[in-house]
Parts: C-alpha cells; structure tokens; sequence
C-alpha cells in the first residue's frame, strides 16, 4: 500500500549490507531531501510500472511501440556504428520481429553477424515512415487487446533515438500517429544529445493533446569514462543539461541505465544512483548488460576483455541501484529482452518473469527494498 507524508533523506549503510559500500568514496554520499515518498508496503519491495498505470488509469494500460523510421547520431546511413552494445534493431519491440520466428542462431563464436531486422524504413520519404507507422499501430493495439486485454494505450517511439530529425518531421510523425487512434500518453525515447530547445518545446505541446509527455533518456551510467569506453557520444553533464530543461517544460522523465558496464561494479552503481536520486525522475528503467551478435562489445567480449554478468550478479547489482534511489521513482524494467538467437552473452540467463519474481523473493526475504539506504529523518 502506497502511501505519502513530508519526509527528509540521509544515506546510510545497514549492518548487513550485501557488499562493501566503504568502496564508495564519502562525497558520493550526499545528504538530499524531498517534499514526498512514496512508502512501500512489505510486499512491494519496489515500486512496479504496472501499480502505477493501474492506480493512474484505473484500467488495463499498454503502450504501443513504434519504430519510425528514426537512426542514431552515433550511426552511419548504412547503419553501422552506434554505441558499442547496439546491434542494428536499435531496441524495435519484440511484437515488431514476427521474422525472426523460427530463425536458427547464427554462430557468434567468430563474431559473423546475425539476423538483421533493423528498420528498412530510415531514411524514407515520410509518407512510406507513416504507413510503416499506421501498420505498426494496428497489428500492436491487435496483439494487446487479444493477448492482455489492453483498453487503454499509450503511444510509444521506442526504436533507434526517436528525436533524431528536423523538427517538422518529427512534428508530421508525432502528429500523424496521435490521429490514428486515442493515446493516454506519448512517450519518445532518445538521447541527450539528439534533443535541444526547440525539440523539447515541441515535445511539451503535445501534453494539450495527451494527459503526459515522457523522454526515455539514456543515461547508462554516471562515469564518463565508461561513457566514451562505449561510444556513447555524449557526457554525463549533456544528459544532466537536458535532464533539467526537459523538468523545467513539464516532460516526465525515464532514466535508462545499463548495470554491469565494462570496468564497472558496486562502485559505480552506486554512484549511478547518487546522480538519479539527485535528479529525482519520474522512473528508471534497468537493463543487464548483455551482448547481442553484430555488436563491437561482441569482438570485445570474444577477446577476453571484459565479462557479463550472471543472473546472481545482476539481483546484487539491481538490488544495490534501487536500495539506492528514491522509493516514488517507478521501476519500468529491470532486465533486458532480446531473443536468444541474437544474444551472444549471456547464453544463460532467467527470462523476465523468473527473474522478476526471484527478485521480489531475495528482497522481501533480506529486508531490502527501493530506498533502503535513504534513512528518513524527519526534519533534517
């Protein structure tokens, strides 16, 4: 049960803490304060995106992923380059794959590529992007009313960094897809440096039309080094820059992070969550970091340069961002979704729903749960 009262925060390590926060130098460790949290209940060791659609619908709620025919700074027109774990779906919903049903894994072990299902559709002319966009639409609101029972939708750009045009074109797309159906909300995924005022005020029109504007911003991790040992392409100051410009015009905010990044552990986590619980979005979605086929971190991987973690090491490392951060910050997603035949490492990992639960288990079980090591002390 979820509830709220006027509360202060400090950070503090519990006896029986699941690793050495000692590692973690004092100035990470910021004292903050908030105006509300949201409590979490016993049986709710963080707080779910499902709770929270359900509690502001009111009804069955789904997004609708689109691909719209968007790239990446990071990429080259014939779709090579990009961050060093992208392979060329660029994060297409799974639903959108039907064609690599049945597909055979192709051999990873000498890095040959795999089934390409990147969009055909960038770089073309609009009116092709817009029947892309309308098919797209049906077949989703199709599979989620058949499947989940989904009434309400909200529309998702997912695919690629969704901002990546002139500002009339996403103004055409954005328009063009909100007319074909009701959409609660609009949600666009991108990056910090594919987004500038004039987009951003774009973006905060469309809250006349929709009851919330969300950016999926992907942060990934708080270290600059990382940053540039990934081909990010942007810093961790860019990404705090618009993370305040898209606050200050009204836009919801999901911060994208990958646990388990080359050179990275508890550390680094932890001061990952410093920056979150600094900037207080709306949500965060977690990812494992995981090696699809096609990718430059394969040949990495293949040469002994780093590792992957396990589904034990990333319950600890999530487990040590959410005790981390904020318990009114949703949770959209903690482990990633790509499909076996691309997947060149992990090989073994629990799918979602096994992972989720043991999760919910190993939390409830230890006392851990969002926000634990953000002791309330009211009036500090």
């Amino acid at each position: 049960m979820f509830h709220q009262e006027s509360v202060g925060f400090r950070i503090f390590q519990p006896e029986n803490s699941d690793f050495n926060l000692n590692a973690v130098k004092a100035d990470r460790l910021k004292p903050v304060l908030y105006d509300t949290i949201v409590i979490m209940s016993a049986k709710t060791p963080y707080r779910t995106y499902k709770t929270y659609l359900t509690r502001k619908y009111g009804a069955s709620a789904y997004r609708i992923g689109v691909d719209g025919g968007f790239s990446c700074p990071n990429r080259t027109p014939d779709g090579l380059g990009g961050c060093t774990y992208c392979d060329d779906t660029g994060a297409i919903a799974v639903y959108h794959r039907q064609k690599e049903a049945g597909e055979a894994q192709k051999s990873y072990s000498n890095g040959s590529p795999g089934i390409g299902v990147k969009s055909y559709y960038q770089y073309k002319p609009l009116v092709k992007r817009k029947e892309y966009i309308k098919m797209q639409i049906e077949q989703a609101k199709k599979f989620l009313e058949t499947r989940y029972r989904a009434q309400l939708f909200l529309l998702y750009f997912q695919a690629f960094s969704s901002t990546f045009d002139e500002v009339f074109v996403l103004k055409e797309l954005y328009d063009y897809a909100l007319s074909l159906m009701e959409f609660k909300e609009l949600i666009v995924s991108t990056r910090p440096d594919c987004l500038d005022i004039e987009k951003i005020r774009l973006l905060a029109s469309y809250r006349e039309k929709v009851g919330d504007v969300w950016v999926e911003l992907g942060l990934q991790t708080s270290v600059n080094a990382t940053l540039e040992r990934i081909n990010r392409g942007h810093t961790v100051e860019k990404f705090v820059e618009i993370f305040r410009i898209l606050r200050s015009n009204g836009i919801k905010i999901s911060v994208h992070v990958i646990l388990g990044l080359p050179g990275e552990s508890y550390a680094e986590i932890a001061r990952t969550a410093d920056l979150i619980t600094e900037l207080h979005p709306e949500s965060v979605k977690i990812h494992n970091l995981h090696i699809p086929d096609n990718t430059h971190m394969l040949k990495e991987y293949l040469h002994g340069e780093l590792l992957v973690p396990s589904t034990a090491r990333h319950l600890s490392y999530t487990t040590c961002l959410l005790e981390r951060i904020p318990d009114d910050i949703i949770i959209q997603r903690l482990t990633c979704d790509t499909p076996s035949h691309r997947l060149a490492a992990p090989r073994v990992f629990q799918k979602k729903g096994a992972f989720i639960s043991q999760l919910g288990k190993k939390m409830s079980t230890n006392n851990n749960y969002q926000g634990r090591y953000l002791e309330k002390s009211v009036g500090t």
